[in-house]
This record gives C-alpha cells, structure tokens and sequence, in this order.
C-alpha cells in the first residue's frame, strides 16, 4: 500500500484536492477557490471525525461566509477606515465608500481561484502548492505579489508554507493570516480546554480595531478573564482577541492547545512567530459556537496602520518572505 496519496476532484462545481494518510488514518480536502482547507478528517475506530469546521459544499465555498480557512493575504484582519498610509503616500482602498459600507478586511485572494502549481506524494508525505498572481496594482494597493500556499500532509500533521514575493518595483506591505476553524465535537465550545502561550494581548475598540499606542498592548496579569497560558475550558468566555508576546517551546515552534474532555480529542496549532488569533465564532452565520477559529497571524491587525510593525510588513522589490504553521491531531 502507497501510504500518502494525492488526487483532484470536483466538490459540485468546485475543484478540489485531497491529501491522504492511508496508513495514519488522516485526510484533508483543500478548495482551489482561496485555497480554503475544507476537511481535516481522522479515522477514529473506524469511523471518519472532522476536526475542520471548514465550508461544507461548493455553494459555501464561493460565498465564503465566516472566511472559513481563508487565506489571508496582503494582509489579515481589519484596517481600519480601509485607509493607510505607506512610504508617505495615503491608499484608500474603497474610494468613493462612504460611511458604515467601509470595511476592507482579510486581503484579496478569498475569491481567487488558484493555480494548481505542483501535486505529488511518496511515502512520507502528500503535498500541494496553490499559485496565484491575482495580488495586483488595484485601488488603494498599488503593488505586485506573487503567492504560493504549499499544504503538506505527513505523519506529524499538516503543514502550510506560504511564499510571498514581491514582483512590482517597489517597497510593497505584506503579511500573511490564517483564519482556521477547529472542532473536537458536535458541541458548544464551552467544555473545550484552551491554552495559549501568549503574555499578552491586543486591546481593541468596538470596532476591533486595536487601541492607538501603547494602550493596544494589555499584560495578561492584568486581564485575568482573558488568560489562557495555562490550559482551562472556555466556558461562557467571548472571544475575539489577539494574544502576543508567544512563548515557544524548546524546539521553537509555539504551540497553541484545544482539548475537549469529554471525547477526549485534542489538537494543536503551531506556528513559529507571530500573533495567535482566538475567536468563539459568536458571531458567524451557522453552527455559533461550535468551533473555534484559532489564527496565527505574522502581524497584529490594522498592522498597516502601525509604526511599530513598519518593519515586519515591509516587502522590498524582489524579495519573498515565507511564514509555516500547522496543525497537529494529538491522539488519546
């Protein structure tokens, strides 16, 4: 028996493909429309669980509601106003939107169909890369990048590394975010365990957008309710928080933890710099609640609009950046 395996397939009018552990018991399905993770299934006694709450059918996929697994990039989360200034020159990337219809959140390639650039497995790993060259001059973004998602299966989990490169001729921001949602059963997320190994957190307005200043940056010994470094369930906790300051493991990957008790799943999301985004999906169109969105993101949102992350988003004419994270299904 080959134990990892790669294939194309049709999810209605959707392309997709699939990576599978044939040994492990473990396969995911990826959209090529923002190449959007759409299940990340183990066997468990025979039967299929789906630790992935991603897009269920080809109509969600193109509606992309929740921005289930997206791909978030040149940039993650919110900017505030869709305004920002770079290299001294001001970008509104809705000009002419007024009001309460300014919104410019989570990048550009949710609606792009991606390239499928290489697809292949041997014994000890499936893996795809997905292309896009939609990343162009475009109101309020005058820049150039090329993109390439790698999604790799192997026997310790999954593994996303994501390249950007700058192919315009100038300084370009850019960062990447991940916007996963995770389950450990058809349940509330309440009784779930989480644990981040954040010292602190980004402090928002009602608009999410993160406080100016200093005042964004909350030590967690002063936030109590909002302190996961030690692993606790959720219970009635909203969340919708940025933690920083990521304490890694000796290895020096950092590990974020959920772990529901009373069907004794587990997993771990990893990454290796940057932010860790937690949101309990209280405000999502179907299924509140029952997951968890846990984001590593390479900078804070609103990074654009930030003095202190100038540098960490600044791409220069030529140069590709990459950014690995993952998740790993942690067996009873």
């Amino acid at each position: 028996m080959t134990r990892f395996l790669a294939t194309e397939a049709m999810l209605g009018k959707q392309p997709v493909v699939q990576l599978e552990d044939a040994v492990g018991g473990r396969r995911v399905r990826i959209a090529r429309l923002g190449a959007a993770l759409l299940n990340f299934e183990a066997s468990e006694g025979g039967t299929w669980f789906d630790y992935a709450d991603g897009y269920r059918d080809d109509a969600e996929i193109v509606a992309r509601s929740g921005s289930r697994f997206a791909i978030m990039v040149p940039f993650g989360g919110r900017i505030a106003d869709a305004r920002y200034t770079f290299d001294g020159q001001p970008q509104d990337l809705q000009p002419g939107v007024v009001g309460d219809a300014r919104a410019s959140r989570h990048g550009f390639v949710r609606g792009t169909t991606f390239d499928l650039a290489a697809l292949a497995a041997d014994e000890r790993q499936a893996h795809v890369t997905l292309a896009t060259p939609a990343i162009r001059p475009q109101p309020g973004y005058p820049h150039s990048i090329d993109l390439a998602v790698t999604f790799t299966l192997d026997a310790a989990g999954l593994t996303l590394e994501v390249a950007m490169r700058n192919v315009g001729d100038s300084a370009a921001p850019c960062f990447f975010g991940w916007h996963p949602y995770f389950r450990l059963a058809d349940a509330l997320v309440d009784g779930w365990e989480l644990q981040i190994p954040g010292e602190g957190l980004i402090r928002t307005g009602a608009d999410l957008i993160a406080l100016p200043g200093a005042a964004a940056y909350v030590a967690l010994d002063d936030a109590p309710a909002m302190d996961f470094r030690e692993p606790r369930a959720i219970g009635g906790q909203i969340l919708d928080q940025s933690y920083n300051e990521l304490q890694p493991d000796a290895d020096g990957r950092i590990r974020t933890h959920l772990r529901d008790p009373a069907s004794g799943r587990a997993l771990v999301v990893w990454q290796e710099h940057g932010l860790m985004h937690a949101f309990t999906s209280d405000t999502i169109s179907r299924d509140v609640r029952r997951a968890i969105a846990l984001e590593p993101m390479e900078c804070m949102a609103n990074a654009f609009n930030r003095p202190e992350c100038a540098d960490a988003i600044r791409l220069l004419p030529g140069a590709e950046r990459r950014y690995r994270c993952g998740v790993e299904i942690v067996k009873a």
